[in-house]
């Protein structure tokens, strides 16, 4: 039931928000208390922590009790540290991180804390967050039909681009490979972009700092969809674009049916006449229209001969016409029509109707 809930689409309307509050709010009652308890200042506290190749892992307790996770990647210059300095450095990152707990020491030369070395078995917890993902990645690895083709590859070819690694993952130029389509990339993306220790990144910042470490097929375009979706981003970061200029209203006609608007009225029922789109065009002085029933699938010759007909024989050649960029008004066809007639086209700018306020 959880993973229904973690996939829930964002909300597009009143009753869907409606409809995902009330889904939350029954359960809510149902849910157990959280698994992380509350500090006591008056106990000790007890930190486990760990490093490997990929980040640091530590977990703060009490009395045997998780008060606190904390795990983060390795920043690049990290990596060539030898295996002592990287167990430091988890330390180092755990007491930083957790100082307000901690407040009473300022440096590590400052901290009276024993430490004790725990073997990978024994710390399961902190070593588990230091490698996490690795387990699920190698078994994706060989699940994968693509990437389970360029395993083979690079067995077979030395000079292959595709590596495998000492943890038995597939690496391209030494970056980590994630299968297309797993949720993996959906975590990889939810934590460079949402977690506490990024600050929401944009697409191409983002994208940036994920090529170092990994790989998939079409990552730039996922990255840049995910970054587009994310509600914070948009609801908090400013726009960064040139102000819009001043509105240019759209000239008043001196004389009917010398500018007209039109556009197509689309998604209606089929008519007893077996049409299911209507033309509207609209005289912009006198506010007159015409509402011409065609078909969807009308050509451009038919569309044509019903103007000539319905407009041009009745109301004379118009100067000007306004419309959206429909493909129809938007042809080579269409536009040369006009250009013989002697009518000039003006279109509205994309995804911006306000423009053609009269069809």
């Amino acid at each position: 039931m959880w993973y229904i809930v973690l996939d829930w689409k964002p909300p597009s309307n009143v009753t869907e928000v409606q409809s995902f509050l009330g889904l939350t709010g029954y359960y809510r009652r149902f849910v157990k208390a959280p698994v992380l308890v509350q500090p006591e200042s008056r106990k000790e506290f007890v930190i486990y922590s760990d490093a490997s190749l990929l980040g640091l892992g530590c977990v703060l307790m009490q009395e045997g009790r998780v008060v606190a996770y904390a795990s983060r990647q390795l920043k690049p210059h990290e990596r060539n540290y030898p295996t002592h300095d990287l167990k430091l450095a988890a330390i180092v990152f755990a007491l930083k991180i957790w100082r307000h707990y901690l407040h009473w020491l300022e440096l590590l030369k400052d901290y009276e804390l024993v430490i004790d070395y725990h073997s990978g078995k024994a710390n399961v917890v902190a070593d588990a967050l230091s490698r996490k993902s690795l387990f699920t990645l190698r078994a994706m690895n060989k699940v994968d039909d693509e990437l389970v083709a360029k395993r083979t590859e690079c067995v077979s070819n030395v000079e292959s681009e595709f590596q495998i690694d000492d943890d038995d993952c597939l690496r391209f130029r030494s970056r980590l490979c994630v299968p297309r389509n797993s949720k993996l990339i959906s975590l990889v993306l939810s934590e460079a972009h949402s977690s506490c220790m990024s600050i929401h990144p944009g697409s191409t910042k983002m994208y940036n700092d994920l090529k170092r470490q990994f790989w998939w097929p079409g990552m730039k375009r996922d990255i840049s969809e995910f970054v587009s979706k994310c509600l914070i981003c948009q609801q908090v970061k400013a726009e960064h674009q040139v102000p819009s200029g001043l509105l240019q209203p759209i000239m008043i006609p001196e004389w009917k049916w010398d500018r007209v608007t039109m556009d197509f009225v689309f998604g209606l029922p089929l008519s007893s006449s077996k049409k299911d789109v209507i033309w509207v065009v609209v005289d912009r002085l006198t506010k007159s229209a015409h509402f011409i029933p065609v078909l969807t699938d009308y050509s451009l010759d038919k569309l044509a001969e019903m103007y000539v007909s319905q407009i041009v024989r009745l109301h004379g050649v118009p100067i000007f016409i306004v419309s959206d960029r429909d493909p129809r008004f938007t042809s080579r066809f269409w536009k040369k029509l006009q250009e013989a007639l002697g009518t000039k086209l003006h279109f509205s700018t994309a995804f911006h109707p306000q423009t053609d306020g009269q069809s």
